[in-house]
């Protein structure tokens, strides 16, 4: 059983039900015939779950678009939110240079490399870079490396050395950065996104 029951602190719930074993790291637990949940909120994550176990990653992701809410949350799961962007104009040169290192994520792309795409001096980019994405350049190309990498993971049979080397990074490397944000390694991503 996850969280607390009828608002029962959870060390109160595990005294009162020494038969019930109580985690609280995670929202929900699945336990066949029987689904508990941490709160109101996690009722939304147990749905997902259903829809992700009867109809596939793919489609419990729309619904939870449509939702505006994460398509899926573990307790214990670091969330990967996305950073806010700041409004560039498409013609802009900030926005050339992220479509270009989007277009190139498998490739090993440079700041002096992007700062030519974008037709600006290096230190002019970074600037201009940092006010856009709220960020510099090497994190948000992580960021989107991650992004990236975590929709192979849900829709892709790939090797995740096969994976790794898609968006650009190496096993080690792809393992380390996608822990950072997400608080679990890209297998155990898999196996929760893919039934």
């Amino acid at each position: 059983m996850t969280g607390t029951r009828l608002g029962l602190p959870r060390g109160l719930l595990q005294e009162r039900h020494p038969e019930v074993t109580v985690n609280a790291s995670v929202l929900y637990v699945d336990h066949g015939s029987v689904i508990t949940a941490a709160g109101t909120a996690a009722g939304i994550d147990v749905c997902l779950h259903h829809i992700r176990g009867d109809h596939g990653a793919d489609v419990a992701a729309r619904v939870a678009r449509r939702m505006v809410v994460a398509a899926h949350r573990e307790g214990g799961q670091a969330q990967f939110a996305e950073h806010p962007v700041g409004q560039v104009p498409p013609d802009d040169p900030i926005s050339n240079a992220m479509r270009y290192a989007l277009d190139n994520l498998h490739r090993r792309l440079t700041v002096d490399e992007l700062a030519g795409v974008a037709l600006l001096s290096v230190r002019q980019f970074e600037r201009r870079f940092v006010e856009a994405a709220g960020g510099p350049p090497g994190r948000w190309i992580t960021h989107q490396r991650i992004r990236a990498g975590a929709a192979l993971l849900e829709s892709a049979d790939h090797a995740i050395d096969a994976v790794a080397a898609r968006v650009g990074l190496s096993v080690a490397g792809f393992h380390h950065h996608f822990r950072v944000p997400m608080g679990v390694s890209p297998s155990t991503y898999r196996r929760q996104f893919r039934p």
